[in-house]
Protein backbone atom coordinates (compact mmCIF):
# COMPACT_ATOMS: atom_id res chain seq x y z
CA UNK A 1 0.00 0.00 0.00
CA UNK A 2 1.34 3.56 -0.73
CA UNK A 3 2.24 5.49 2.11
CA UNK A 4 -0.12 7.49 3.60
CA UNK A 5 1.55 10.83 2.82
CA UNK A 6 1.58 10.02 -1.12
CA UNK A 7 -2.04 9.29 -0.81
CA UNK A 8 -2.82 12.51 0.22
CA UNK A 9 -1.84 13.87 -2.55
CA UNK A 10 -3.69 16.60 -4.40
CA UNK A 11 -4.68 14.09 -7.07
CA UNK A 12 -3.47 15.37 -10.90
CA UNK A 13 -6.30 13.76 -12.56
CA UNK A 14 -9.97 13.89 -13.22
CA UNK A 15 -11.82 11.71 -9.91
CA UNK A 16 -14.70 9.95 -9.12
CA UNK A 17 -16.53 11.64 -5.98
CA UNK A 18 -19.23 11.36 -3.31
CA UNK A 19 -20.45 13.97 -1.61
CA UNK A 20 -22.02 13.55 1.59
CA UNK A 21 -24.03 16.88 2.42
CA UNK A 22 -26.82 18.28 4.72
CA UNK A 23 -28.03 20.73 2.33
CA UNK A 24 -30.85 22.13 4.22
CA UNK A 25 -29.12 22.98 7.34
CA UNK A 26 -27.29 26.08 5.63
CA UNK A 27 -26.99 27.69 2.34
CA UNK A 28 -23.61 27.13 1.79
CA UNK A 29 -23.75 23.10 0.67
CA UNK A 30 -25.44 24.09 -2.25
CA UNK A 31 -22.64 26.30 -3.08
CA UNK A 32 -20.34 23.12 -2.97
CA UNK A 33 -22.73 20.45 -4.54
CA UNK A 34 -22.42 23.29 -7.38
CA UNK A 35 -19.03 23.77 -7.66
CA UNK A 36 -18.28 20.12 -7.51
CA UNK A 37 -21.19 19.53 -10.86
CA UNK A 38 -19.79 22.03 -13.13
CA UNK A 39 -15.89 21.68 -12.13
CA UNK A 40 -16.14 18.77 -15.03
CA UNK A 41 -12.43 18.96 -15.68
CA UNK A 42 -11.67 17.84 -12.11
CA UNK A 43 -14.55 15.40 -10.97
CA UNK A 44 -17.12 12.97 -11.91
CA UNK A 45 -19.44 13.33 -9.15
CA UNK A 46 -20.90 9.98 -8.67
CA UNK A 47 -23.51 10.01 -6.30
CA UNK A 48 -24.77 12.43 -3.75
CA UNK A 49 -26.03 11.26 0.29
CA UNK A 50 -27.94 13.18 2.47
CA UNK A 51 -26.90 13.73 5.83
CA UNK A 52 -28.76 14.17 8.90
CA UNK A 53 -29.09 17.45 11.14
CA UNK A 54 -30.65 18.76 13.67
CA UNK A 55 -31.30 22.65 14.27
CA UNK A 56 -34.49 25.27 13.82
CA UNK A 57 -34.57 24.35 10.56
CA UNK A 58 -35.50 20.71 11.55
CA UNK A 59 -38.00 19.18 14.01
CA UNK A 60 -35.48 16.05 14.51
CA UNK A 61 -32.26 14.25 11.93
CA UNK A 62 -34.10 12.06 10.43
CA UNK A 63 -35.94 15.54 8.89
CA UNK A 64 -33.26 16.92 8.58
CA UNK A 65 -31.43 14.07 6.32
CA UNK A 66 -34.84 14.09 4.39
CA UNK A 67 -35.34 17.58 3.81
CA UNK A 68 -31.45 17.55 2.69
CA UNK A 69 -32.87 14.73 0.49
CA UNK A 70 -34.92 16.70 -1.41
CA UNK A 71 -32.58 19.94 -1.11
CA UNK A 72 -30.08 18.56 -3.38
CA UNK A 73 -32.73 16.91 -5.55
CA UNK A 74 -33.57 20.33 -6.11
CA UNK A 75 -29.73 21.95 -6.83
CA UNK A 76 -29.55 19.32 -9.47
CA UNK A 77 -32.46 20.51 -11.14
CA UNK A 78 -31.40 23.84 -11.36
CA UNK A 79 -28.14 22.85 -12.23
CA UNK A 80 -29.29 20.32 -15.31
CA UNK A 81 -27.36 17.60 -13.89
CA UNK A 82 -28.43 14.03 -13.40
CA UNK A 83 -26.79 12.50 -10.50
CA UNK A 84 -27.69 9.60 -8.14
CA UNK A 85 -29.30 10.77 -4.30
CA UNK A 86 -29.17 8.47 -1.36
CA UNK A 87 -31.36 9.07 1.40
CA UNK A 88 -28.54 8.95 4.84
CA UNK A 89 -28.96 7.95 8.30
CA UNK A 90 -32.03 9.00 10.49
CA UNK A 91 -30.28 9.17 13.43
CA UNK A 92 -26.80 9.73 15.01
CA UNK A 93 -24.05 7.04 16.00
CA UNK A 94 -25.41 5.51 19.13
CA UNK A 95 -21.92 4.38 20.11
CA UNK A 96 -18.38 4.07 18.14
CA UNK A 97 -19.27 0.41 17.47
CA UNK A 98 -22.50 0.32 15.96
CA UNK A 99 -24.00 1.61 12.58
CA UNK A 100 -26.30 3.22 11.54
CA UNK A 101 -27.82 1.28 8.30
CA UNK A 102 -29.21 3.51 4.89
CA UNK A 103 -29.09 3.62 1.62
CA UNK A 104 -26.03 6.37 1.48
CA UNK A 105 -23.95 3.79 3.72
CA UNK A 106 -24.42 0.87 1.96
CA UNK A 107 -24.00 2.89 -1.40
CA UNK A 108 -20.72 3.84 0.06
CA UNK A 109 -19.54 0.40 0.95
CA UNK A 110 -20.71 -1.34 -1.86
CA UNK A 111 -19.65 1.59 -4.33
CA UNK A 112 -15.67 1.82 -2.43
CA UNK A 113 -15.16 -1.41 -2.73
CA UNK A 114 -15.04 -1.28 -6.22
CA UNK A 115 -11.90 1.06 -6.15
CA UNK A 116 -8.33 0.02 -5.70
CA UNK A 117 -6.11 1.33 -3.49
CA UNK A 118 -4.20 2.96 -5.73
CA UNK A 119 -7.11 4.45 -7.59
CA UNK A 120 -9.37 5.62 -4.64
CA UNK A 121 -12.46 7.10 -4.58
CA UNK A 122 -12.95 10.36 -3.27
CA UNK A 123 -15.65 11.23 -0.69
CA UNK A 124 -16.14 15.18 0.66
CA UNK A 125 -17.92 15.21 3.76
CA UNK A 126 -20.06 18.69 4.01
CA UNK A 127 -22.17 17.47 7.27
CA UNK A 128 -22.50 15.03 10.57
CA UNK A 129 -20.09 12.14 9.83
CA UNK A 130 -22.65 9.95 10.59
CA UNK A 131 -23.40 7.95 6.83
CA UNK A 132 -19.54 7.54 6.33
CA UNK A 133 -18.45 6.25 10.00
CA UNK A 134 -21.24 3.49 9.83
CA UNK A 135 -20.10 2.82 5.86
CA UNK A 136 -16.47 2.51 7.69
CA UNK A 137 -17.89 0.54 10.60
CA UNK A 138 -19.88 -1.92 8.16
CA UNK A 139 -17.01 -2.68 5.61
CA UNK A 140 -13.46 -1.54 7.13
CA UNK A 141 -12.09 -2.42 4.24
CA UNK A 142 -12.95 0.30 2.28
CA UNK A 143 -10.64 2.84 4.01
CA UNK A 144 -8.11 1.49 2.08
CA UNK A 145 -10.05 2.90 -1.28
CA UNK A 146 -11.33 5.70 -0.48
CA UNK A 147 -9.63 9.34 0.31
CA UNK A 148 -11.83 11.81 2.75
CA UNK A 149 -11.62 15.71 2.73
CA UNK A 150 -14.05 16.46 5.43
CA UNK A 151 -14.97 19.97 6.94
CA UNK A 152 -14.92 19.60 10.61
CA UNK A 153 -14.22 20.94 13.61
CA UNK A 154 -12.17 24.01 14.20
CA UNK A 155 -8.32 24.74 14.09
CA UNK A 156 -6.03 22.77 16.59
CA UNK A 157 -5.35 26.01 18.29
CA UNK A 158 -9.20 27.33 18.42
CA UNK A 159 -10.02 27.54 21.83
CA UNK A 160 -12.94 24.81 21.34
CA UNK A 161 -13.93 22.20 19.28
CA UNK A 162 -17.68 23.26 19.46
CA UNK A 163 -18.36 23.06 15.92
CA UNK A 164 -21.57 22.36 14.20
CA UNK A 165 -20.56 19.21 11.83
CA UNK A 166 -18.63 17.39 14.46
CA UNK A 167 -20.37 18.08 17.54
CA UNK A 168 -23.49 16.73 15.95
CA UNK A 169 -22.06 13.24 16.07
CA UNK A 170 -18.64 13.19 18.13
CA UNK A 171 -18.91 9.15 17.98
CA UNK A 172 -18.88 9.25 13.86
CA UNK A 173 -15.86 11.54 14.16
CA UNK A 174 -13.85 9.49 16.57
CA UNK A 175 -14.75 6.31 14.21
CA UNK A 176 -13.29 8.24 11.27
CA UNK A 177 -10.65 9.66 12.96
CA UNK A 178 -9.13 6.36 14.22
CA UNK A 179 -10.13 4.42 11.27
CA UNK A 180 -7.13 4.92 8.89
CA UNK A 181 -8.89 6.43 6.01
CA UNK A 182 -6.70 8.94 4.41
CA UNK A 183 -8.12 12.15 5.84
CA UNK A 184 -7.90 16.02 4.44
CA UNK A 185 -9.26 18.10 7.22
CA UNK A 186 -10.08 21.47 6.99
CA UNK A 187 -10.99 23.05 10.11
CA UNK A 188 -13.87 25.36 10.35
CA UNK A 189 -13.29 28.81 13.01
CA UNK A 190 -9.49 29.83 12.64
CA UNK A 191 -9.28 28.78 8.86
CA UNK A 192 -12.04 28.23 6.78
CA UNK A 193 -13.78 31.18 8.43
CA UNK A 194 -11.89 33.65 6.27
CA UNK A 195 -14.03 32.19 2.99
CA UNK A 196 -16.59 34.97 3.21
CA UNK A 197 -18.47 36.36 0.50
CA UNK A 198 -21.20 39.86 0.50
CA UNK A 199 -24.53 40.76 -0.86
CA UNK A 200 -22.25 42.80 -3.55
CA UNK A 201 -19.99 40.19 -4.56
CA UNK A 202 -22.61 37.35 -5.02
CA UNK A 203 -24.81 40.25 -7.48
CA UNK A 204 -22.02 41.00 -9.12
CA UNK A 205 -20.77 38.34 -10.28
CA UNK A 206 -23.70 35.25 -10.46
CA UNK A 207 -26.89 37.51 -10.83
CA UNK A 208 -28.89 36.71 -13.95
CA UNK A 209 -26.47 34.28 -15.01
CA UNK A 210 -28.77 31.08 -14.38
CA UNK A 211 -31.15 30.22 -12.79
CA UNK A 212 -28.85 28.03 -10.41
CA UNK A 213 -26.74 31.01 -9.61
CA UNK A 214 -29.85 33.39 -8.99
CA UNK A 215 -31.31 30.75 -6.22
CA UNK A 216 -28.32 30.58 -4.65
CA UNK A 217 -27.71 34.77 -4.57
CA UNK A 218 -31.60 34.79 -3.27
CA UNK A 219 -30.95 32.12 -0.77
CA UNK A 220 -27.90 33.76 0.34
CA UNK A 221 -29.07 37.45 0.56
CA UNK A 222 -32.52 36.36 2.09
CA UNK A 223 -30.75 34.15 4.74
CA UNK A 224 -28.25 36.99 6.12
CA UNK A 225 -31.26 40.18 5.62
CA UNK A 226 -33.07 37.64 8.29
CA UNK A 227 -30.90 39.06 10.25
CA UNK A 228 -28.43 41.85 9.35
CA UNK A 229 -31.14 43.44 7.18
CA UNK A 230 -29.76 46.64 6.52
CA UNK A 231 -26.71 46.34 8.59
CA UNK A 232 -22.48 45.77 6.67
CA UNK A 233 -23.08 41.68 6.51
CA UNK A 234 -20.87 39.21 5.04
CA UNK A 235 -21.10 35.09 5.20
CA UNK A 236 -18.58 32.33 5.65
CA UNK A 237 -19.75 30.07 2.31
CA UNK A 238 -18.18 27.41 4.46
CA UNK A 239 -18.39 24.08 2.50
CA UNK A 240 -16.96 25.23 -1.02
CA UNK A 241 -13.66 24.48 0.64
CA UNK A 242 -13.58 21.01 0.43
CA UNK A 243 -14.16 21.37 -3.13
CA UNK A 244 -11.32 23.89 -4.19
CA UNK A 245 -8.95 21.36 -2.03
CA UNK A 246 -8.81 19.91 -5.29
CA UNK A 247 -9.03 23.19 -7.24
CA UNK A 248 -6.26 25.92 -8.51
CA UNK A 249 -3.39 23.43 -10.84
CA UNK A 250 -0.01 24.20 -10.57
CA UNK A 251 -1.01 26.97 -7.90
CA UNK A 252 -3.46 25.07 -5.09
CA UNK A 253 -5.63 27.59 -3.19
CA UNK A 254 -4.53 26.05 -0.08
CA UNK A 255 -1.40 25.96 2.32
CA UNK A 256 -1.88 22.57 4.23
CA UNK A 257 0.85 20.48 6.83
CA UNK A 258 0.79 16.70 7.54
CA UNK A 259 0.01 16.32 11.45
CA UNK A 260 -0.98 13.33 13.48
CA UNK A 261 -4.79 12.96 13.30
CA UNK A 262 -6.10 14.35 16.16
CA UNK A 263 -8.66 13.27 18.43
CA UNK A 264 -12.10 14.62 19.30
CA UNK A 265 -13.20 14.24 22.25
CA UNK A 266 -16.93 14.33 23.36
CA UNK A 267 -16.31 17.80 25.94
CA UNK A 268 -15.55 19.69 22.25
CA UNK A 269 -11.59 19.61 21.99
CA UNK A 270 -9.08 17.58 20.68
CA UNK A 271 -6.38 15.71 22.23
CA UNK A 272 -3.35 14.78 20.52
CA UNK A 273 -0.99 11.22 20.70
CA UNK A 274 2.08 11.90 17.97
CA UNK A 275 2.39 7.99 17.07
CA UNK A 276 -1.30 8.29 15.36
CA UNK A 277 -1.52 8.69 11.40
CA UNK A 278 -0.59 11.49 9.74
CA UNK A 279 -3.65 13.16 7.71
CA UNK A 280 -3.25 17.18 5.95
CA UNK A 281 -4.60 19.15 7.98
CA UNK A 282 -5.48 23.19 5.84
CA UNK A 283 -3.77 25.67 7.70
CA UNK A 284 -4.42 28.48 5.26
CA UNK A 285 -6.72 29.50 2.32
CA UNK A 286 -6.12 31.72 -0.93
CA UNK A 287 -9.79 32.99 -0.40
CA UNK A 288 -9.80 35.15 -3.38
CA UNK A 289 -8.68 32.90 -5.77
CA UNK A 290 -10.89 29.93 -4.88
CA UNK A 291 -14.24 32.32 -4.92
CA UNK A 292 -13.29 33.74 -8.56
CA UNK A 293 -13.22 29.81 -9.54
CA UNK A 294 -16.52 29.18 -7.74
CA UNK A 295 -18.11 31.66 -9.09
CA UNK A 296 -16.61 30.71 -12.66
CA UNK A 297 -17.62 27.32 -12.45
CA UNK A 298 -20.88 27.92 -11.63
CA UNK A 299 -22.09 30.84 -13.62
CA UNK A 300 -20.25 30.04 -17.07
CA UNK A 301 -17.74 32.24 -16.76
CA UNK A 302 -14.18 31.00 -17.36
CA UNK A 303 -12.46 33.80 -17.44
CA UNK A 304 -12.76 33.82 -13.52
CA UNK A 305 -11.08 30.50 -13.18
CA UNK A 306 -7.73 29.23 -13.04
CA UNK A 307 -6.32 27.13 -15.33
CA UNK A 308 -6.73 23.57 -14.41
CA UNK A 309 -5.09 20.71 -15.39
CA UNK A 310 -6.07 18.63 -18.21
Amino acid sequence: MQDITERLRIPQKRVDLVIDSDAFNEIDDQFAIAYALKAKETFDVKAIAAAPFFNKRASSPMDGMEKSFNEIRKILLLAEENVPVFRGSPCYLPDEKTPVESEAAEMLCRMAMGYPEDNPLYVVAIGALTNIASALLIEPEISKRMVLVALAGNAIDWPTNYEFNMRQDVAAARVIFSSGVPLVLLPCFGVVSSCRTTGYELKHFLSGKNALCDYLVKQTIDEAESYAKGKVWSRVIWDVTTIGWFRGGDRPFMQDRFIPTPVPEYDNHYSFDFRRQLCRYVYNIDRDALFGDLFGCISGDRDLCVSYRK
